[in-house]
């Protein structure tokens, strides 16, 4: 058996760092990739290995080591190769042999030299910018398409209008596809993740059930990759903007999160869950549909959509409608036009103005309480809220916690943290144009399907 094999595993930050198990004292020793003998945890199996006797292939532990190294520069931006060293428990020399590796594949770039306190200054190291993942948000009233870096950048972003058929969309998402590789380079793109509201399985690609009226069945995987041949990705818009802002995001306390809710209040509520680093969709991959938690119940036959449900009573229309019944008007905006009421409302409760001020405290009440049995059920640590109500947080934040339990013995709220989203809006479309580097990020190397249509 090759000495990268029979590897022991060191979460660091999340990540999985392989090592290599002690070798008998007179065997010859090897000078590949090698590790400090400092007391490491117990050994964890990695994606790829044996579950009947956890032995890793070399190409396995390469491959992860590798992974090791993206994620620690994905996560603090730039390091030199003695700080790669420090963080992942890999000698120098396995660090250099690894980094020239991801040089060469143009994952991972030199970024000049750091500030010398003396002797030779090491390079800092960064992931290329130069390639690129294609995110697509199929949203009720417009599709966004982005070009973002293997690093979460968007490069470039367009907008258009969503049509009323998928097919008809699937259709407008390919032709906006086309035109950013003839703009950045079919070569430099690694492929295509989409996200679309309601049920989504990602493993079959299917929208099972939408929440656009007509998206139930559609094979959004299958049709997309008939018409662009290149590997397509897709998932669910709340599960890819959590871990997007898992991340990407700049927030230490959503990094360090053990049990994180993150919640996005818009055209409806839906959360994504993220359990000790990894993303929780559920068995049919329905997981933080509690928009559908009921919160009032009036009694009547409804199933689905039921009117006291937390989607009906803390959404941007349920504010929206709120306030225009007290200043005695109607409304019946939507999209981006409902967002950017849902924004003035919040910043006419922060000048003061009462109906605003109670439509709001109203709709935070409902969403305090929602949050609430969900953090209860859940044991979470941090809650992240992205919507439109950010324009107002001190006010929402306040309004919300309003509704926690506030006693010392209740040791779930004790410590529960709460933030806004650190991605500005941006969190769904970042998760989808980096589904394409997953595979990157956990076994070092591009999904089989990335690795084929490359061939082709």
């Amino acid at each position: 058996m090759d000495a990268e094999a029979g590897a022991t595993a060191l979460r660091v930050s999340n990540i999985k760092v392989l090592s290599k198990t002690h070798k008998p004292s007179d065997a010859a020793p090897d000078k590949r990739e090698t590790r400090r003998t400092s007391p490491r945890p117990a050994s964890l199996l990695c994606a790829g290995s044996s579950k009947e006797n956890g032995i890793l292939r070399p190409k396995t532990v390469r491959g992860a080591n590798s992974a090791v190294i993206l994620q620690l520069l994905r996560q603090h931006r730039s390091m030199s190769r003695a700080d790669l060293a420090r963080r992942s428990g890999l000698t120098e020399g396995s660090i250099s042999r690894i980094t020239s590796g991801l040089i060469q594949r143009r994952l991972v770039r030199e970024d000049g030299a750091e500030t010398s306190t003396g002797g030779r200054p090491g390079t800092r190291l960064r992931l290329d910018e130069r390639r690129l993942g294609i995110g697509v948000e199929i949203r009720r009233s417009e599709i966004r398409v982005a070009a973002v870096t293997l690093s979460g950048r968007i490069v470039e972003v367009v907008s258009v209008e969503t049509p009323s058929k998928p097919g008809e969309a699937l259709a407008v998402t390919a032709r906006c596809f086309q035109d950013f590789t003839e703009r950045h380079g079919r070569s430099q793109v690694e492929g295509i993740g989409v996200s679309v509201g309601g049920i989504v399985n990602s493993q079959t690609g299917i929208v099972e059930f939408g929440n656009l009226p007509s998206w139930i069945g559609v094979p959004v995987q299958e049709s997309l990759h008939q018409i662009l041949k290149i590997p397509v990705q897709i998932d669910n818009n709340v599960r890819l903007a959590a871990i997007a802002e898992f991340h990407y995001g700049n927030l230490p306390e959503v990094r360090n999160s053990q049990s994180l809710l993150f919640v996005m209040v818009d055209d409806g509520v839906g959360t994504g869950i993220v359990l000790n680093g990894k993303l929780y969709s559920g068995p049919a991959h329905a997981a933080g549909e509690f928009g559908q938690m009921v919160i009032s119940d009036d009694g009547g036959p409804a199933q689905l959509d039921r009117p006291g449900c937390l989607e009906q009573l803390a959404s941007s229309a349920a504010l929206c409608e709120r306030y225009f019944a007290l200043i005695g008007k109607r409304t019946s905006a939507g999209g981006s036009d409902r967002q950017s009421r849902v924004r003035k409302v919040c910043q006419l409760a922060l000048g003061g103005d009462k109906a605003a001020a109670e439509a709001l405290t109203k709709t935070c009440r409902y969403l305090g309480i929602g949050l609430a049995n969900v953090a209860w059920g859940l044991n979470s640590d941090t809650i992240v809220l992205d919507s439109p109500l950010n324009e107002a947080w001190p006010l929402v934040a306040k309004l919300i916690r309003d509704q926690f339990p506030r006693e010392k013995e209740v040791v779930n709220f004790r410590h529960l943290i709460m933030l806004p989203s650190s991605l500005g809006g941006q969190a769904t479309i970042i998760g989808a144009a980096t589904l394409p580097f997953q595979s990157l990020f956990t076994s070092g190397e591009p999904n089989h399907a990335a690795r084929q249509a490359k061939r082709s």
